[in-house]
């Protein structure tokens, strides 16, 4: 089977590997037919960050943890790539009693097993059964464990009762398309928030975390919130910021300061710039009470907060990888009852046997897409039919 390997720096080429086989009850064997490029993934794509970050963890540059999920040398090829997918039922072992062949299913980036200490707390990106160093997933390389990337003919699923969600009926795959990782995250970082704040005020600070930073502008306008605020230097993001209800403001690239933004105090700030200056900023924007939720790389061991001022206003902290198998079903939901259009957050939809090209593209949110085979199912969602 192929399987899309990130090699070098802009560098992807399709690999043959062995065909994926069930070795336990509780697997499933599905085959991706929509994939989505994660934000994080362009890191190593667009930029030459491997040998970097390898000179920069010894020397106390780069946080070690990096390495725990990326290897000592991170982002070090060839690995299979992707971590965000749609796919369809293809095998089912034995122990798997809620699938059936022909579903279409979200699959989550990190790989979990529904059953341990963490996974009943809903963290099941940190679940102690799958994972032997800081997490078990899809796309990140060996360190993170055997499981190979998401742009691929087949992928083995453990534990697929639980692993796996089925969407709706009637639901566009390609409208969940980061459903897997990027949407997922969006959905913690504002609704959560704003079921405990109804019609409270958003900030969203985007930039590196392009996709994640409209989905959660978009989730935050139609969950409610009094006004939501979204900066960007790309006009690109802007535009998709206000076709999602929010309101666009421009900045300047480059550090972002407080200085930059209006004097509004927000309920919550989602921090997508993936710098320091832009978690002091977010906390500083803060409403008393208010939550910031980082969702960026902070590479550096000593990003500094504003500890003290957090103190004064009583502010909340909320960062970690996303916990993705949690959120699912109401999410899920909420987009097939609702229409939430997450499809316009796509800027480039391409065809599955493109990806090696594909995958490079500066864009901000890529989707790949082929048709499923349609398999042993009277009833799945409705044909891929909406466009970004």
């Amino acid at each position: 089977m192929r399987e899309l390997n990130f090699l070098r720096t802009n560098h992807l080429e399709w690999r043959e590997r062995p065909d994926p086989v069930l070795t336990d009850a509780r697997d499933a064997i599905v085959r991706p037919f929509v994939a989505g490029r994660c934000d994080g993934d362009t890191l190593p794509i667009h930029r030459h960050v491997s040998r970097g970050m390898q000179l920069g963890i010894p020397a106390g540059l780069i946080d070690p943890v990096v390495s725990g999920i990326c290897g000592p040398v991170p982002f070090q090829g060839p690995f299979g790539i992707g971590h965000e997918c749609i796919a369809e039922v293809l095998e089912i072992g034995s122990g798997v009693t809620g699938l059936t062949r022909g579903d279409f299913v979200v699959v989550p980036w990190a790989v979990s097993c529904g059953e341990c200490r963490e996974c009943m707390r809903g963290l099941t990106a940190k679940c102690s059964t799958t994972r032997t160093g800081p997490l078990a997933a899809f796309g990140f390389g060996p360190a993170s464990g055997p499981w190979g990337g998401m742009v691929a003919d087949r992928l083995r699923i453990p534990y697929a009762d639980h692993m796996l969600v089925r969407l709706p009926d009637g639901l566009d795959p390609l409208r969940v398309a980061a459903a897997s990782d990027n949407l997922a995250d969006a959905w913690r970082c504002v609704v959560p928030p704003l079921t405990e704040r109804p019609g409270g005020s958003v900030l969203v600070l985007g930039g590196a975390a392009q996709s994640i930073c409209l989905y959660a502008a978009g989730l935050a306008a139609a969950h409610g919130a009094e006004v939501v605020d979204y900066v960007d230097h790309r006009t690109e993001r802007l535009a998709i910021a206000e076709k999602l209800g929010a309101r666009a403001h421009p900045v300047k690239k480059g550090k972002l300061r407080r200085a930059d933004l209006t004097s509004r105090r927000y309920d919550i700030v989602v921090e997508g710039t993936s710098t320091a200056a832009g978690v002091d900023a977010a906390l500083r924007a803060l409403q008393p009470g208010g939550i910031c939720a980082p969702v960026g790389y902070y590479l550096r061991p000593g990003t500094k907060v504003p500890l003290m001022h957090m103190y004064a206003n009583d502010a909340t902290l909320k960062i970690g990888v996303s916990q993705v198998r949690p959120v699912l079903p109401a999410l899920l939901d909420f987009v097939a009852r609702t229409d939430f259009p997450a499809e316009n957050v796509t800027t480039l939809l391409a065809d599955w046997d493109e990806a090696p090209d594909a995958y490079r593209a500066h864009t901000t949110k890529l989707v790949l897409h082929r048709p499923p085979l349609g398999i042993d199912q009277p009833h799945r969602p409705a044909e891929m039919s909406r466009m970004p």
